[in-house]
């Protein structure tokens, strides 16, 4: 037993000899003559860019799903409906299909999920789910977080600080920096002109094209019962509800949303489908001009004295960003609001994240 543990200690030994024997001079010569591979240098700038990258990727390959029941059909409306019913039979989602377009030999689904557009794309047979797509012909120099910001510009102070919340009424972004909002603009009341804008499209459907008609007109015909009306409806959603609650003349407020219908085309630019932005959004133009003055993108758009406001989306924050604006700020600048940030979407329960996020 023992000479052969010996005969096997000493055939190990033998192979790690062989392994590690220098090389001949003809092997030299043979792997000098091979190709060889360019080092790679990631130098200290281009560590986050990667890192994003790798996290993508690793995305992709947790997230690359295949669908049951083997190949379907070509059928682009039909590889969407099976899409969604597979995403929510398996993921607990309600995603609805809003478009599926093909896109570079795939289908590239739009997809509301909770009132979020979401986009994703699955190949013709729709056997395969990519919910992350790298676009490599993108400039490699330049990602979304490694974008330059312009400066910020300085913010005029004034005794009435303009405060412009632009929104779109069903995106959970917006109704979290909303919900944030409130208590600053009921404590300033009349020392703020405080006003709540629609950003030049939306994104969550004809409720919520009729809500920013619903709401404009509340705004600016029954101004005092405004924020009454927004403190209710951000509870959940409920127009009918909170018309009530809040004792709105309804007569007139058809008469105003029938006006400003006209007066800005709204239902027939949402009825036109190539008017919308980018084929998808229905344009809502209310407040056109302002968008364009501040160069609106997306719902939250905060603008304080004419400037965008980075300010964060819990109130005392907001209420710091505010009274920033002022000549000689109010005593109630001085009282302590909520540093929690509120949860995204409806309903006050619970908090959120101090989120950059926006719909758009």
């Amino acid at each position: 037993m023992a000479d052969e543990e010996k005969k096997d200690t000493t055939s190990e030994n033998s192979n790690l000899e062989i392994t590690n024997k220098s090389p001949t001079k003809e092997e030299k010569m043979e792997n000098e003559s091979k190709p060889r591979l360019p080092r790679i240098h990631i130098s200290k700038l281009k560590v986050f860019q990667f890192a994003t990258v790798v996290l993508a990727l690793l995305l992709v390959a947790v997230m690359l799903l295949s669908l049951r029941g083997g190949s379907i059909s070509s059928d682009k409306d039909y590889v969407a409906e099976k899409t969604v019913a597979y995403l929510n039979e398996n993921f607990g989602t309600t995603a609805t299909v809003t478009s599926v377009e093909e896109k570079n030999g795939v289908y590239a689904l739009i997809l509301d999920i909770q009132g979020e557009n979401t986009t994703v794309y699955v190949t013709k047979d729709g056997s395969m789910i990519f919910p992350v797509v790298i676009d490599k012909n993108a400039n490699e120099e330049q990602t979304p977080s490694e974008t330059q910001e312009p400066a910020a510009a300085e913010m005029a102070k004034s005794d009435t600080p303009t405060v412009e919340l632009f929104v779109m009424t069903h995106c959970p972004y917006g109704t979290q920096m909303e919900k944030g909002i409130l208590p600053v603009a009921e404590l300033l009341g009349d020392k703020i002109d405080f006003e709540i804008k629609w950003v030049y499209y939306a994104m969550h459907g004809k409720t919520e094209v009729d809500e920013e008609l619903v709401q404009y007109c509340i705004q600016t015909e029954m101004n005092d019962k405004y924020l009454d009306y927004l403190s209710c409806f951000l509870k959940d959603g409920n127009t009918t509800a909170c018309l009530a609650s809040t004792a709105i003349d309804t007569a007139a407020l058809n008469k105003c949303i029938n006006d400003t219908d006209n007066e800005f085309n709204v239902t027939s630019l949402f009825n036109d489908q190539s008017t919308w932005l980018s084929g998808r959004f229905p344009k809502m133009n209310i407040y056109l001009a302002d968008n364009e003055k501040y160069s609106v993108g997306g719902s939250p758009t905060l603008i304080i004295n004419g400037v965008d406001s980075g300010a964060g989306r819990d109130s005392a924050s907001l209420l710091e960003a505010v009274c920033g604006a002022f000549t000689t700020a109010p005593a109630e600048c001085s009282t302590n609001l909520s540093a929690a940030a509120p949860a995204p979407g409806f309903g006050y329960e619970g908090t959120g994240a101090n989120t950059a996020a926006t719909c758009g």
